[in-house]
């Protein structure tokens, strides 16, 4: 085995030698000359992107990773709010430059929007309330006929929901915090959701609702919409795909409770 010594002077050359190839793919990367950027949020989706209660500022995921994109790629950000419901039909008719909100990569939206590369893989599941005894698990709760499920409209979620109990049993909302607040009063008895964006929920509300462990779908990804044929599509892969190569995205990935990215693209 290497002496401590050995090991640290090892590491130590291997960062050396790993140095100019990260400032050479940093120097590569597209320069956008200062060009002002609008993406659209919808500031109600955390940790993506919410208003932060105790600043009443705009924060989560999507503006750090934005602002870092922009910072590598020469663009000026300009964040602007809007509801889900149209974001994508928006981003399609180039009211927005690039869409920031947790957008789950399909076939279908691919008709409509280009999408950059996969930044998060990300599982669908059932939240509930704390101490909830009925059900523990996906099957359990498509069993009961009585238990009815919340969920955003124009969502994944949503279309996971109808084929899990069908129309008759979901209860639908313009957005996530609406959903889990009538789960929370009880309005509802569970809510489907990306567990990413899940796990923020959860901790702002850790006394009232949890995560079931039992997955509904797995192997889904998230990525940036854009119009079709957009430019920054590229530009933004390659300031991606640099994150990536030195750290910075899985440490804004840490800070903000994703899984370290890996790049299993199996989309």
């Amino acid at each position: 085995m290497l002496s401590m010594k050995r090991l640290v002077l090892a590491l130590s050359s291997l960062l050396v030698l790993a140095a100019p190839a990260v400032q050479a793919q940093a120097s590569a990367l597209p320069d956008l000359g200062g060009r002002t950027i609008t993406v659209a949020v919808e500031n109600a989706y955390p940790p993506f992107n919410f208003i932060d209660t105790a600043t009443g500022e705009a924060v989560g995921w999507d503006y750090d990773t934005i602002n870092e994109i922009c910072a590598r790629l020469n663009c000026v950000p300009q964040f602007i709010e809007t509801s889900w419901d149209g974001m994508i039909v928006a981003v399609s008719r180039g009211e927005f430059d690039v869409a920031a909100d947790g957008i789950t990569i399909t076939e279908e939206r691919r008709q409509l929007i280009d999408f950059s590369m996969g930044y998060a893989n990300i599982t669908q599941r059932l939240m509930v309330r704390l101490g909830e005894a009925r059900f523990d698990s996906v099957e359990e709760f498509v069993a009961d006929e009585n238990l009815k499920i919340s969920v955003q409209t124009g969502t994944t979620n949503f279309l996971t929901a109808q084929e899990l109990v069908g129309d008759e049993r979901i209860v639908a909302f313009d957005n996530f915090g609406a959903a889990i607040q009538a789960l929370i009063a009880g309005d509802v008895d569970a809510t489907v959701i990306d567990d990413v964006a899940g796990q923020g929920y959860v901790g702002e509300n850790a006394d009232q609702i949890r995560l079931i462990e039992d997955p509904i779908k797995t192997n889904e990804q998230l990525g940036f919409a854009f119009p079709k044929g957009s430019p920054l599509v590229e530009a933004f892969n390659a300031a991606l795909e640099s994150m990536i190569a030195d750290g910075t995205l899985d440490a804004i990935n840490v800070k903000w409770g994703f899984e370290p990215f890996r790049a299993a693209m199996s989309r």
